[in-house]
């Protein structure tokens, strides 16, 4: 009779701190966003130089999630956690030191490895909570990931506004200290019994074919300067990935079970995450670019990188709204309706910024749509992709949907950069208004296969169950 009275102790302090611990990780990685332009004009780079910034910390991210999830599975999960969360601050501290900006961008690569630990939380929260109260954790923990983002943006902003770059990074080395500290006070040890090898050829082939497509996907002006090396490059990624399946099937202790991931409901929720994910990072990536545009390209509203960071408020707000009340919902919907609902409202989103744009009122509204469709999906995904996967296996499986995503992401970023520019005539700093409407549609599209995917997953499993 003691055990879930004290079950429910150790939970009081280990949900917030693995909220925090995700809100953190999340954040920290976008900090390059706001910072592109002030570390260009701190350091005396480009603003393709600059971008790397985000893009080496997306990448680290995508590579170090695999192996993290891996090593989530087995008995030192509290130990790497742990020393991930310190590599995360000593990155912090090369991005607040002095240093050339090569420095700089191995610290916001050690500050990515962060990104891996969202699957890392899911598994302390599935062997440590009780199932009902686990699913909801897993479920928030999930959003948070998400609108970590529209957190980190606008406050980043403001702090590089008043004391320049390395204020805001200093304030992302304060908070990731204090995950530290947190996790060390309140990360439990894995349950006994738990084994996990990795793999470490399948972990190198991984990372270079991951490598490969988010450098591609960032590097828009290799597709249009050089598309024959873009294209080859893109070959000898899909070969990679293909070796890199082949060694896992072999493999007795693969990096993530491939075998798993073909479950019609895992493949399926992969597959939505991916498109998904494409069309949800390109609504958000129009409409902050959008908002900052000047008033003399014919629209836009000229905002301080500031300002345009605080339109992603209603995102963050409406997505947490969207996370709390998802798992309720779910005890009546199955997950599979729920990523289909979800999607078809970042698809209302997409058709409200299409259609309505004059007003900032508008850009606010289409943002706190997508927050609302972006929270449901999120929190949704978790619950059909566990309802078929073992406690033990969690952190891997959560960390090969959150691969997907990055892609996906990097993806959606890099279209709705492509079509921009396909918009901007010759001599012109900015795209012609009519380019967003088009990456707009071009985002309905893929919510609208989003839908088709999920509404398939519904029909081969009428039934999900919770984590």
């Amino acid at each position: 009779m003691e055990a879930l009275p004290a079950a429910r102790r150790e939970a009081r302090p280990l949900v917030p701190a693995l909220m925090f611990i995700a809100l953190v990780v999340a954040a920290i990685a976008s900090l390059g966003t706001p910072l592109i332009t002030s570390v260009a004009t701190s350091f005396h780079v480009s603003l393709g130089s600059a971008q790397w910034t985000l893009t080496v910390a997306l990448l680290s991210g995508a590579v170090a999630t695999p192996v993290l999830g891996r090593l989530g599975a087995g008995p030192h999960r509290r130990a790497a956690i742990l020393a991930t969360l310190a590599v995360v601050v000593a990155g912090g501290a090369l991005t607040v030191l002095p240093l050339p900006f090569a420095w700089l961008l191995a610290g916001r690569a050690a500050q990515g490895v962060g990104l891996g630990l969202t699957a890392l939380m899911m598994g302390v929260a599935r062997d440590h909570l009780p199932e009902e109260r686990g699913a909801a954790v897993i479920a928030l923990i999930s959003v948070v990931s998400i609108i970590g983002a529209g957190v980190g943006y606008p406050l980043a902003a403001l702090l590089a506004e008043i004391g320049g770059v390395r204020t805001a990074y200093g304030f992302g080395l304060a908070v990731t200290a204090a995950a530290l500290l947190t996790a060390w006070r309140s990360i439990p040890e894995a349950p006994e019994g738990r084994s996990a090898h990795v793999d470490v050829a399948g972990a190198v082939v991984l990372a270079a074919a991951l490598l490969l497509v988010l450098f591609l996907a960032g590097e828009r002006d290799l597709w249009s300067r050089h598309p024959a090396v873009a294209a080859g490059l893109a070959v000898v990624a899909v070969v990679l990935l293909c070796v890199w399946a082949v060694v896992e099937l072999r493999s007795t202790t693969p990096l993530i079970d491939v075998r798993a991931v073909r479950h019609p409901a895992v493949a399926g929720a992969n597959l939505a995450m991916f498109v998904g994910g494409i069309g949800m990072y390109l609504l958000l990536t129009l409409v902050t670019r959008y908002a900052q545009t000047p008033h003399g390209a014919g629209y836009g509203f000229g905002l301080t990188t500031f300002v345009a960071g605080l339109v992603l408020v209603p995102f963050s707000v409406l997505g947490f709204v969207a996370g709390k009340l998802t798992p309720r919902i779910r005890t009546r919907i199955a997950g599979p309706l729920l990523l289909a609902g979800s999607a078809v409202v970042v698809g209302g989103g997409f058709a409200l910024f299409a259609a309505a744009r004059s007003d900032l009122a508008e850009l606010f509204a289409a943002m706190g749509v997508l927050g609302f469709g972006v929270g449901g999906f999120s929190a949704a995904m978790p619950g059909v992709i566990l309802a078929v996967t073992p406690k033990s296996e969690t952190s891997s499986a959560m960390s090969f949907n959150y691969v997907v995503r990055s892609v996906g992401y990097s993806l959606g970023s890099a279209i709705g950069g492509l079509i921009l520019a396909a918009g901007t005539g010759p001599g012109r700093l900015f795209p012609d208004d009519g380019a967003y409407t088009t990456a707009a549609l071009v985002g309905i599209g893929a919510m609208a296969i989003t839908t088709l995917a999920s509404l398939a997953l519904a029909r081969r499993r009428p039934s999900t169950t919770g984590p």
